[in-house]
């Protein structure tokens, strides 16, 4: 039986993947106590609100993921994670409590918890983002009459 040698470092950089995204909430709150003036305040905490609860959500897949896969899984962080924003401010809003950290301290546990759990299963990340075989290429096929679009 052989062994991959790049397992273990896979599985290392895996693991510091999920640390980085557990860890990058707790350090937009963490910036939030920076002074009002500092210009770089609002990088991290936009940053993370609008990816990492959507990172966290989709990152951590079994068997990592194909090449199609990782681009799939990014451009779905954004919506994610600004869903649960959403819904996150709305309720605090609803029940008179809206501040910045207590936006961000639900989010960052959230984040925090979902980053160590295995990810959402993505369609392209189980088959791969691949044509079928028999499935010609769209531009040879024929067109009908009058051309169209």
């Amino acid at each position: 039986m052989t062994t991959d040698p790049t397992a273990p470092a896979s599985r290392t950089r895996r693991h510091r993947a999920r640390a980085a995204v557990a860890a990058s909430g707790w350090l937009a709150l963490a910036v939030t106590l920076l002074p009002a003036g500092f210009p770089l305040r609002w990088v991290p905490v936009l940053l993370f609100v609008c990816l990492g609860p959507g990172l966290a959500l989709l990152h951590p897949q079994p068997r990592g993921l194909r090449p199609g896969a990782r681009l799939e899984a990014f451009a779905l962080a954004a919506p994610l994670s600004l869903a649960l924003a959403a819904l996150t401010a709305t309720f605090l809003f609803l029940i008179g409590g809206f501040s910045v950290p207590a936006f961000l301290v639900p989010l960052a546990a959230f984040t925090t918890v979902a980053a160590f759990l295995p990810g959402l299963p993505l369609p392209a990340a189980t088959r791969g983002a691949v044509a079928p075989a028999d499935a010609g290429s769209f531009l040879s096929r024929e067109r009908g009459p009058g051309g169209g679009r």
